[in-house]
């Protein structure tokens, strides 16, 4: 199937967070499985966050992100969806890849329904496998 516009068929791997103030939820996957695997937390904030954001990218070297960004059931933004637009921002200043910005409303409420031990890593697991799925 032909890639949903803005994506290029050549980004293959991916790294999501499901940003939140004090823990970020990490998954990894891949655009062939449409499949994303939980990672390990991020439970650090600002730059000691950035950090091991850069971290896991030297480690899973992946094609491109993907950030969760929260909005409210009617669609509406809020000052957490400004702080994950931020973060976004922050990624594709910092690590030079592209960031893709996918809705996150029910995230961790499909994950902790899902028996996501890790309800952090289950979002961004949640967020991920929608936004390859959107893609294909």
């Amino acid at each position: 199937m032909a890639a949903a516009p803005g994506v290029p068929s050549h980004l293959q791997t991916f790294l999501a967070f499901d940003f939140g103030a004090k823990r970020t939820g990490v998954a990894s996957g891949n655009r062939l499985l449409r499949s994303a695997t939980p990672q390990r937390t991020i439970r650090a904030e600002g730059q000691a966050r950035l950090r091991e954001v850069q971290a896991r990218v030297r480690e899973w070297q992946p094609d491109a992100l993907v950030v969760g960004v929260p909005f409210h059931p009617d669609g509406a933004s809020h000052e957490n969806t400004a702080r994950a637009r931020r973060f976004a921002r922050q990624l594709r200043a910092l690590l030079q890849l592209p960031v893709y910005e996918v809705d996150e409303r029910y995230s961790t409420v499909e994950a902790l329904a899902a028996g996501s031990a890790d309800a952090d890593a289950g979002a961004a697991c949640v967020i991920l496998e929608q936004f390859l799925r959107s893609i294909e």
